[in-house]
């Protein structure tokens, strides 16, 4: 298996080249920055033509990631099945222009295979990571905790406050 590198696109993409690996979090610097963790994701990328003739790449990416739950600062376990196309331009206007469903993706001569992945790895990451539900011992922790306000509750339960 190779190691991620640098691909000039659209020779990568015209000569149907491949590269396979894994991505460790030193090669994922912004998911660290969100606070995601990983033992390794497994990731694919080929080139080749669409049908329609334009040069496109192929990004599959495998594993999981451990994130942060939103709602109570626990541990999420967010499994990873990425498949993506990314048909390569050398016209950034053609992008902005697009009315179409399809991704683009300017070319370059020197794309960081690293990057493409861990772009599409961000893209498949929801906004809010969050469990369906929170484990009970979690939640039971918070209500152990005494409210600032129930001392007011009590005061007005009291006679004559």
């Amino acid at each position: 298996m190779s190691q991620p590198g640098v691909i000039d696109g659209l020779q990568f993409a015209r000569g149907a080249q491949a590269v396979r690996g894994v991505l460790g979090m030193e090669q994922l610097p912004r998911v660290a920055e969100l606070q995601g963790a990983t033992e390794g994701l497994a990731f694919g990328v080929r080139g080749g033509m669409r049908d329609d003739g334009k040069p496109c790449l192929w990004i599959s990416v495998s594993g999981e990631l451990r994130l942060v739950c939103q709602r109570c600062l626990g541990q999420l376990i967010f499994p990873l099945s990425i498949e993506a196309e990314l048909v390569l331009t050398q016209d950034a206007r053609e992008i902005e222009e697009a009315q179409d469903d399809v991704d683009r993706l300017l070319a370059s001569r020197a794309m960081s295979v690293a990057q493409l992945v861990e772009d599409e790895v961000l893209l498949s990451l929801p906004m809010v990571p969050r469990h369906d539900r929170c484990s009970a011992a979690v939640s039971a922790g918070r209500e152990a905790k005494a409210s600032p306000f129930s001392v007011l509750t009590e005061l007005r339960r009291k006679p004559g406050g």
